[in-house]
């Protein structure tokens, strides 16, 4: 294979899944149910595995915390299909290093358990950080 085509391969599978597959659904849900209202979590983020924190609370239902921008957040949450999973162990991904970035989610959305953890540090985990780039305020220095 050439170097051109595996490349185009790879990127390829970093793609986004579709929202549905089922005919004429093509939009992922824009609001969350009424029965999913115990929605809250905290957010860490750090510049670097080792630097200092910083910390937000956020709830989306109604919107609030000490998030910095929580209707955004919340919107990127909702717009995201299942925002939290982490990319499948055997995906293919770009290994173009975003930086040294580091976050993490705690806590309930939609009524399940969170606990996540988000990285730049190959494609895949770039895609996903940016997806939900509104989730994570501005990154501290």
């Amino acid at each position: 294979m050439t170097p051109g085509i595996a490349m185009i391969m790879s990127l390829a599978a970093c793609g986004e899944e579709p929202a549905s597959s089922s005919p004429g659904n093509t939009t992922a849900p824009t609001s969350v149910s009424p029965s999913a209202s115990k929605d809250a979590l905290t957010v860490q983020v750090k510049a670097s595995e080792q630097a200092a924190a910083k910390d937000w609370t956020l709830n989306c239902e109604p919107v609030g915390g000490d998030h910095p921008d929580a209707a955004k957040a919340c919107a990127a949450l909702t717009k995201a299909q299942d925002p939290f999973k982490a990319p499948p162990a055997d995906q293919m991904c770009t290994k173009i290093y975003g930086g040294p970035q580091v976050a993490t989610v705690k806590g309930t959305w939609q009524g399940k358990p969170v606990d996540a953890k988000f990285t730049r540090g190959d494609g895949c985990e770039m895609s996903r950080w940016q997806k939900l780039s509104p989730l994570f305020g501005g990154v501290p220095r």
